[in-house]
């Protein structure tokens, strides 16, 4: 039993895995012992992001590992969530990192861009050698994608964009931005290199949250980019849609892994902390914690292993998706934050884990999507009424 515990598997989910999945997860777990748990506290102090290790991360095939062709990996959903999960148990910063280079930039050109397109940034993305964004929320407009103030118009045989982007992982040291914005015909995708006239970046600091993450500020101002530079196919609110549940099947996974992260630290502090007569986890209200943080684990570990497996069928709707965000980033924040109460005063120092995934997780569980847009998501898939309006 405390081989399961360890491993955190109480139902025995492992042996559903096939042994490809398994070495995905294995690969990607040592990866995250060896590489960034030994150096991510510096990282979050410091407010940096340990881009050497993005190499590395792109020859595991970490990098659109659930794309076919253009020299991506090829996995399937269950082996790429399970990427996520391990690289979040390090830091929400690197799966965010991961996310958005791989679910959120290179599949807005899988799904979207012509053949051209692909061929030139999908291979060099999987190696790593081209970083991509993904600019949607502005300044005044987040969970309303669709109130967008960000322009583009026609420009003899190219396009005019202007405006600003606010809250982008990646954006600074990105190679290439895929922006959205207005045209007269609704909304699409355009790929602004960097170092485009016009085009410049800003990063945010203060940030208490994904510190050990860069985000950055877009600013457009009379970009012009060619007629090729165009996501053609990328037609309304559905081409960043997309992409968004994507990224957010991903960070269901992640979740998980920084709720595992913060149950470990909890289990052994509590068993190896004594007050008063005996170990903290001696005590009722410390087990009782224990056990709901084990209990939701490993719900979330089974509502993640199907929703991937109705990935690979084909079967998996936005609004299953929604359901896996919304449930395991909000109960690993819970988690979270009773590992942190269960810490004690030890809780708030970064000799421990917990209060960085903590604070991470309040991002997490805001960011692709609150946790109140998905209840809304859901309630209009069990009503048929829309309350967003």
């Amino acid at each position: 039993m405390l081989d399961l515990l360890r491993d955190l598997d109480f139902f025995h989910l492992d042996e559903l895995l096939t042994d490809e999945e398994r070495m995905a997860r294995d690969t990607a777990k040592r990866f995250v012992d060896r590489e960034i748990i030994p150096q991510i506290e510096r990282h979050f102090a410091n407010e940096t992001f340990p881009t050497h290790l993005v190499p590395q991360m792109a020859e595991l095939g970490m990098f659109g590992a659930n794309l076919k062709g253009y020299g991506c990996a090829g996995m399937n959903n269950v082996a790429y969530g399970l990427i996520m999960q391990e690289l979040e148990a390090g830091d929400s910063g690197l799966r965010s990192f991961a996310s958005v280079q791989s679910a959120l930039s290179m599949y807005a050109i899988y799904a979207n861009g012509s053949e051209e397109q692909k061929q030139r940034y999908l291979p060099e993305m999987a190696k790593g050698k081209l970083i991509g964004c993904f600019g949607l929320t502005e300044p005044d407009h987040g969970s309303d994608p669709g109130g967008m103030e960000t322009r583009a118009r026609r420009d003899g045989d190219g396009w005019i964009l202007n405006g600003t982007k606010r809250w982008i992982t990646n954006g600074s040291i990105a190679d290439v931005a895929i922006v959205w914005a207005k045209v007269d015909e609704g909304i699409t995708g355009f790929l602004v290199e960097k170092g485009a006239p016009g085009f410049s970046t800003r990063d945010i600091h203060g940030k208490f949250s994904m510190r050990a993450s860069i985000t950055s500020e877009l600013i457009l101002e009379d970009v012009r980019i060619p007629r090729t530079a165009h996501l053609e196919k990328a037609r309304g609110l559905k081409g960043p849609l997309g992409c968004l549940t994507q990224a957010r099947y991903g960070i269901a996974w992640g979740a998980i892994g920084a709720a595992r992260s913060c149950f470990h630290c909890a289990l052994d502090y509590t068993k190896s902390r004594k007050q008063f007569s005996r170990p903290l986890a001696g005590y009722q209200l410390v087990q009782a914690k224990l056990v709901r943080m084990l209990t939701e684990i490993t719900k979330a570990q089974m509502v993640c292993l199907r929703l991937a497996h109705l990935k690979d069928q084909g079967k998996m709707r936005p609004e299953h998706v929604s359901f896996a965000k919304r449930n395991n980033v909000n109960e690993a924040l819970k988690i979270a934050r009773d590992a942190r109460d269960m810490l004690g005063a030890n809780g708030i120092v970064n000799e421990y884990p917990v209060i960085r995934h903590m604070l991470n997780l309040e991002t997490v569980n805001t960011y692709e999507g609150t946790f109140d847009v998905h209840t809304l998501i859901l309630g209009r898939d069990i009503t048929g009424e829309n309350a967003f309006e």
